[in-house]
């Protein structure tokens, strides 16, 4: 017999009824976004019921407009860094064997490589496994057993490299590193769903929707904000003066032409900051409120106590933004950076600081702005597809299986609410690709009615009633339908794990439109035709 349970029954009901309420702030956008702006602020607004839901589907870059940007990482920079640490360790070692190898000097050579010249070549090999004892190995699943540095004689030259294992290695940790420091700064600032993805080995592609121009991203990513602070050896020289070893010489932020010649080992670094806040200073300027951990404080407190009466840098990208006095002891590791900040200067360096340095400096390789009025009309040829194809497929339903094509529609009407619901649950993000998945679903959603109906139709032929030629069209239509669709959902899944960006926009509302589709063709589609079958009780159906 046709028949559904009731507690079947309860169940799609409340799928669809809970979907759907799940689409209805769409319905609202604007209303609905103002009122969740508002709760991020701790604000009350009154613009929609807070015991609805509230979650949007997040517009895309190509539907509400903002920043494109593909940078570059210098993974480089990283290489030249671990060299330069790696060079007190190695005169140290080599110093004390100095007997045997002779005097040691550091060579000009390539940024990611350490030439060392001995004044014994003799001794090459010596000073060779000597050093071997800096190769750690390298931390990487596909490395195992292998170390992070290669030490090569060439005359009476060590050559110190790192090990192709670690390059690779040092460039995944790069690259995933600048990825969530990027991610970090960007959502300090509240931009709604930004994609910061991976492209090739060293690149980053970055879309933010919302924001005002690719400028303002740039700048806001771009800086790599190493903070340090540094003891001053001499302040206020000119450029021609010379850094003698350990030291380096930078340039004044205020005051490019001047110079300050500090002990190029940092007190406290960047990396030990927990917190920094733009403020105020006594004088109502624009200033930095900061404070470090622990370790950062007892390293802060305790050089502040040995050196008061004495000038200390504060260094931001290898430039001085102040250099005070240090007047007393500073315990509890926090303090005031203050400058000739603007307000959006300091907010926006806060922003940098909280979010961490960057490991390496970035080189933009293409940007774009993209005005909101491209979105607008981007969404309105949306809807327009969307009405049509909608509007052609209910006309088509209706006119071929009558009173059962209006059963099909209202489960269409159903099944678009439940994309959009779904959409809204995860938090997806909805672009013009994506719309065009929503249009192809809407024309697949429809198929698998089509065969239930065509299936219904034949074994009226047959079958004895009409009851029984439902049930039967629904029991040997379920397999086509199910294979059918088991089949596109692994091509959506495909798009969705090789696909980037739009790719996976159109992967993502496929996906969804299939799953919804199907439970909408076999439960909700079916129980109205049987709701109405129990009321009607009709000897003879047309399909």
């Amino acid at each position: 017999m046709l028949q559904i349970a009731l507690w079947k029954r309860f169940i799609i009901w409340v799928l669809c009824i809970s979907g759907l309420i799940l689409a209805l702030p769409n319905a609202f956008y604007s209303r609905v976004e103002t009122f969740n702006d508002a709760k991020l602020l701790n604000d009350t607004s009154d613009g929609w019921p807070s015991f609805l839901p509230s979650s949007l589907v997040n517009l895309g870059l190509d539907l509400r407009g903002g920043a494109h940007l593909l940078a570059e990482v210098q993974v480089s920079d990283v290489y030249e860094q671990r060299m330069a640490a790696l060079w007190p360790d190695i005169r140290e070692i080599l110093r004390a064997e100095r007997d045997k190898v002779g005097t040691i000097r550091l060579q000009k050579g390539k940024l990611d490589e350490l030439r060392i010249k001995l004044s014994n070549p003799n001794e090459i090999d010596t000073g060779i496994n000597l050093l071997k004892t800096l190769a750690k190995p390298v931390s990487s699943v596909g490395s195992i057993g292998k170390l992070d540095l290669d030490f090569v004689g060439e005359d009476d030259e060590i050559i110190v490299r790192l090990s192709d294992a670690e390059r690779r290695a040092t460039d995944n940790r790069t690259m995933q590193q600048a990825l969530e420091i990027i991610r970090r700064r960007i959502d300090e600032v509240g931009t709604r769903e930004p994609t910061i993805q991976r492209q090739g080995s060293d690149r980053v592609l970055i879309q933010v929707p919302g924001i005002g121009s690719a400028s303002e991203l740039k700048q806001l990513i771009g800086t790599t904000a190493q903070l340090t602070f540094q003891p001053v050896i001499a302040a206020r020289v000119n450029s021609e003066s010379l850094a003698g070893s350990g030291q380096e010489l930078l340039p004044a932020l205020d005051d490019p032409s001047e110079f300050y010649l500090l002990d190029a080992g940092a007190v406290v670094t960047g990396e030990e900051l927990v917190d920094a806040q733009p403020s105020f200073d006594q004088n109502g300027r624009p200033a930095l409120n900061f404070r470090f951990n622990p370790s950062g404080a007892r390293k802060f407190g305790d050089y502040t106590a040995e050196n008061i009466g004495n000038p200390f840098a504060i260094v931001l990208d290898n430039e001085v933004i102040s250099a005070p006095t240090i007047q007393s002891h500073i315990p509890g590791g926090s303090g005031i950076i203050t400058g000739s900040f603007t307000i959006e200067e300091s907010t926006e360096l806060a922003i940098l600081l909280r979010a961490g340095a960057l490991p390496a400096g970035l080189t933009f390789l293409e940007e774009r702005t993209i005005g909101p009025e491209l979105g607008a009309d981007s969404i309105q040829a949306g809807k327009v597809a969307c009405i049509v194809a909608f509007g052609a497929v209910l006309v088509f339903m209706a006119a071929s299986y009558g009173l059962f094509g209006l059963f099909a529609n209202l489960a269409l009407l159903i099944n678009v609410g439940l994309i959009f619901g779904l959409l809204s649950g995860i938090g997806a993000t909805l672009t013009l690709p994506g719309i065009a998945g929503i249009v192809l679903t809407i024309g697949m959603a429809v198929d698998a009615n089509v065969l239930i109906f065509e299936r219904i139709r034949e074994e009226l032929v047959s079958a004895k009633g009409p009851a029984r030629a439902i049930e039967l069209g629904y029991e040997k239509a379920m397999s086509a339908i199910l294979d059918a669709n088991i089949t596109t959902f692994i091509a959506a899944v495909i798009l969705f794990v090789m696909g980037s960006g739009p790719v996976r926009g159109f992967s993502i509302t496929l996906g969804l439109g299939i799953i919804t589709s199907v439970f909408t063709a076999i439960f909700v589609t079916r129980l109205l035709i049987v709701m109405w079958f129990e009321r009607r009780r009709p000897k003879t159906i047309e399909v």
